[in-house]
């Protein structure tokens, strides 16, 4: 093979160069269960040949005519397996989030008319069957896990005949480039779903491009958590397997922290949610210290927040930093594996603050920016420190453009962005105008190189003065103090900015305990007086860093975390802003009730 057209074309890739003892990775009983690349190719065949037998495949070739294959499961090696022998055999795969509801999996399935679908386990085999009655182009249900009365995923490979295995080859060899890989319904914050259709050309365009971005050298292991029905995780998944990096899934979220230890990563991708998170247990840990430790671990987290990119910070500086990361950070990176050269993060942004820290103690974290009908990559950081910029998320991808058009929103063309919308022909022409595609952020370009994103288009409000507030800048500001978990500003059409914030009860009850304020239930520290002063003077300390209209005037303390389950946060972490007004409404008029 002289280069690859399509993503599935990684397997022969390696075969005919170096194929890797280990290609995926999977805890399976407690145990490390791996795959080589060989390995990999038999059972992506073997799927292939008996979903053919089975009758999917890709019809008449039209995105409408291919069967569509759903997958609902975690992240584990079975999944791309999967996903592989769907590309294989021309049929589109349209993955879902474990954690959708029932009415939003109806409308996808419904809305892809959906043939197959693999699930991970028992409970997501009984969400799926209880619509089987409403979901007429529904005929089979897989499960990867053994589950009573379902059939297992590998049964499908009993099906394989002789003919099936030409017929498969016969397929793959006319997949084009502009063939539709996979169709992403989008779990978005407003509105029903939207189905992203991306060929192989788009999602290839990204790891071609993005090779170069990422730390150089060979038999590296990424550890993968981030779900793989979003595409910044299939994107980056493909592009370990053409680089030659082994995939280690994680057992869950909770386990990360142990799977990091065990595989020892070189890289892993995160959202700024995860990060602010493992930020946070590294400074409760400083927190618990005594003595000439703790001094010192405080006297290094100092050094790390004036540390500058690119420019040489002098002598005593420079050895007093690497003084810090032999005592301190050395620590930190232990925690992540030891081995670590790079984190790549998106989704959202990330503070820059975290970054600088990071950055300052060895921890490279290379922060990008795009959107699911980006395929998803429009600009990165680089590893290489020229291309790295505290703030950006970096320079644009190499084949990509991007121009920020009069209102400040970024606009976007090139091989990267999508087929269009699936069966939405007016969407399509909305969010693509001329071969440029509306992203919805406001952004600029710094010193001409640098990617910046400042906002969301449709979250900027005007307050009843007429003035315009961005809230992303006020929530990333306040999120600095290590009281608050979350936040999310309000006040749109009012007299003022608000605020909602989910303190950060570990942090919150090691104070409650240094100032004799009884730590009860969530719900009773946030009426103590004293809990909502001190959280007055931290939101007085951060509104000095924002012009006065952007100032959080008054706030409602909460008593719990926004989550997925809850319907508050998207699946990669976003702040739903529409469920959070509407279920906290009270709160917000609290805050408006005596201006």
């Amino acid at each position: 093979m002289t280069e690859p057209r399509r993503l599935f074309d990684c397997i022969e890739w390696h075969l005919e160069r170096t194929p890797l003892d280990v290609m995926l990775a999977g805890k399976e009983n407690g145990k490390w269960k791996t795959y080589s690349t060989q390995d990999v190719s038999n059972i992506v065949s073997d799927i292939a040949a008996g979903l053919v037998a089975l009758g999917a495949g890709p019809n008449d070739m039209t995105v409408e005519g291919r069967d569509k294959i759903a997958i609902i499961a975690k992240n584990r090696p079975e999944w791309l397996m999967v996903d592989l022998a769907v590309q294989k055999i021309g049929a589109i795969l349209t993955p879902v989030y474990p954690t959708i509801s029932v009415s939003e999996l109806e409308f996808v399935l419904k809305d892809a008319a959906v043939k197959f679908v693999f699930v991970n386990d028992e409970e997501l085999y009984l969400k799926v069957l209880s619509l089987k009655d409403k979901l007429p182009s529904l005929q089979q249900i897989f499960t990867i896990e053994h589950v009573a009365n379902a059939t297992y995923w590998k049964d499908i490979a009993t099906h394989a005949t002789d003919e099936s295995r030409v017929r498969v080859k016969e397929i793959a060899d006319q997949i084009k480039e502009s063939d539709v890989a996979t169709i992403l319904y989008t779990s978005g914050t407003t509105g029903t779903p939207k189905g992203v259709m991306l060929m192989h050309s788009n999602i290839l365009s990204n790891i071609i491009a993005g090779l170069p971005c990422f730390p150089p050298g060979e038999n590296m292991r990424a550890l993968s958590f981030l779900p793989l029905n979003h595409i910044f995780e299939k994107m980056c998944s493909y592009l370990y397997l053409f680089k030659g990096t082994s995939i280690y899934y994680a057992e869950s979220l909770d386990t990360i922290g142990e799977n990091l230890k065990e595989v020892k990563p070189h890289l892993f991708t995160t959202v700024p949610r995860l990060l602010e998170k493992v930020y946070d247990r590294i400074m409760a840990k400083g927190s618990e210290l005594t003595g000439i430790k703790k001094k010192l671990f405080f006297w290094a987290h100092g050094l790390a927040e004036k540390f500058e990119i690119n420019q040489n910070q002098g002598f005593w500086y420079n050895f007093q930093l690497s003084l810090a990361n032999k005592l301190i950070f050395n620590k930190w990176r232990e925690g992540l594996g030891n081995e670590l050269k790079c984190i790549i993060t998106g989704g959202a942004a990330c503070q820059v603050r975290l970054i600088r820290i990071f950055t300052a103690a060895k921890i490279i974290v290379m922060e990008g920016y795009g959107l699911t009908e980006t395929s998803p990559v429009i600009s990165v950081n680089r590893f290489d420190e020229e291309g790295r910029k505290f703030g950006t998320t970096g320079p644009v991808l190499e084949g990509n453009e991007v121009k920020i058009a009069e209102d400040g929103e970024v606009l976007t063309k090139g091989p990267h962005v999508m087929l269009g919308y699936y069966k939405r022909p007016d969407l399509t022409a909305e969010a693509i105008v001329d071969g440029w595609f509306h992203t919805g952020d406001i952004g600029m370009i710094v010193d001409n190189k640098f990617v910046k994103i400042t906002d969301r288009k449709k979250e900027l409000f005007k307050t009843s003065g007429g003035k315009y507030v961005a809230p992303l800048t006020v929530e990333n500001k306040l999120k600095e103090s290590p009281f608050i978990e979350q936040v999310m500003v309000v006040g749109p059409e009012r007299k003022f900015v608000g605020g909602l914030i989910v303190p950060a009860f570990p942090a919150l009850r090691d104070w409650c305990k240094q100032h004799n304020v009884p730590a009860t239930t969530n719900e009773e520290i946030i009426k103590n007086e004293k809990v909502i002063s001190m959280y007055k003077d931290v939101v007085e300390r951060f509104n000095k860093y924002l012009n006065h209209v952007e100032q959080v005037k008054k706030f409602e303390l909460l008593p719990n975390e926004w989550g997925i389950d809850t319907g508050e946060m998207t699946p990669k972490l976003s702040m739903k802003r529409k469920v959070i007004t509407e279920k906290y409404k009270d709160a917000i008029e609290r805050i408006y009730a005596s201006a």
